[in-house]
């Protein structure tokens, strides 16, 4: 395998594009895929933000707002999870909630757009990006719900869908190689690692700038090595237990086991709530009533 010039952009997030110097990376990608001019105002903290070599555990690897004070979350992913989509509507949502302040009304609700890097094949379908959105159409008229026009100059928003978030998924592995666009420079890049020098997408000479392997200190490169082994590593180990059928093995496993875990989880609530009941002097028909648990278990308590 041929030794890449640029590091992987999932590693440049975590190391290099969070200094404002180099903002005009992941501006330029985010530019070119959400089709505005988008300026990072800030690198935002999040919980899953981890410098580890075991980045598969993040939550979302980047959060940053743009001027026009919407929150974009980036996140690239290499290990296949079935869930996933659980994953970045779980994100996304307490993302909302971490910038609503006690008081605010719902209108001070952020915008948030999730970008997900995929290096692993996520459902069924045949392009490379994906686009999600909430639109509400009419089940008879077939027509879309529009703001008024003072909800558009409350909100400064002209469309519906605008309020909620929006996900993109780039599905890096299944793009051909063949660069059509600016966008595809990009989907170029963070598959192959390479930037061709009649690339003319927004941030991409930055990133070939900043991103370079060479520029690295002796102790950065050291350390890039090691996630890249890693890395290797991960995808071998995934793709092998794909390759010899354990993985569907795997999967109805950690499915049978959630389906444990939530029964187990529903009864230990129904049980505290039955306590607090309880103590709040209900009776024990109401406790009943509202818990499903049989008298003679409440007895007990």
């Amino acid at each position: 395998m041929a030794q890449r010039k640029l590091i992987s952009f999932d590693w440049a997030m975590k190391r290099l594009l969070r200094s404002k110097a180099n903002f005009e990376v992941l501006e330029g990608f985010l530019s070119e895929l959400l089709k505005d001019d988008i300026e990072i105002l800030e690198i935002l903290e999040s919980e899953g933000n981890k410098a580890t070599h075991d980045d598969k555990l993040n939550q979302v690897d980047l959060k940053v707002k743009n001027r026009n004070g919407e929150i974009i979350l980036v996140e690239v992913q290499h290990d296949r999870e079935l869930d996933y989509l659980h994953r970045i509507l779980y994100a996304s949502s307490k993302t909302i909630t971490e910038h609503l302040k006690e008081g605010d009304a719902y209108q001070e609700v952020v915008k948030v757009v999730s970008v997900s890097i995929l290096y692993f094949d996520l459902g069924q379908g045949q392009d490379y990006v994906y686009h999600g959105k909430t639109d509400f159409i009419g089940i008879h008229q077939h027509d879309h719900l529009q703001l008024n026009s003072r909800q558009q100059r409350m909100f400064n928003k002209q469309q519906a869908y605008a309020i909620f978030p929006e996900y993109y998924l780039l599905k890096v592995n299944q793009f051909d190689g063949v660069a059509r666009d600016s966008l595809d420079e990009w989907m170029y890049f963070l598959k192959n690692g390479e930037i061709k020098e009649d690339f003319a997408a927004k941030g991409l000479k930055k990133a070939q700038e900043v991103m370079a392997v060479l520029k690295l200190s002796d102790a950065e490169r050291a350390q890039y090595e090691r996630y890249v082994d890693y890395m290797h590593y991960e995808a071998s180990m995934s793709w092998s237990l794909y390759q010899d059928g354990r993985f569907d093995g795997i999967a109805e496993g950690i499915e049978q086991g959630l389906e444990q875990g939530l029964e187990q989880g529903r009864q230990e609530a129904m049980l505290n709530l039955a306590k607090n009941m309880k103590q709040a002097g209900e009776s024990l028909e109401k406790i009943a009533s509202y818990t499903g648990l049989g008298l003679a278990q409440l007895q007990q308590l």
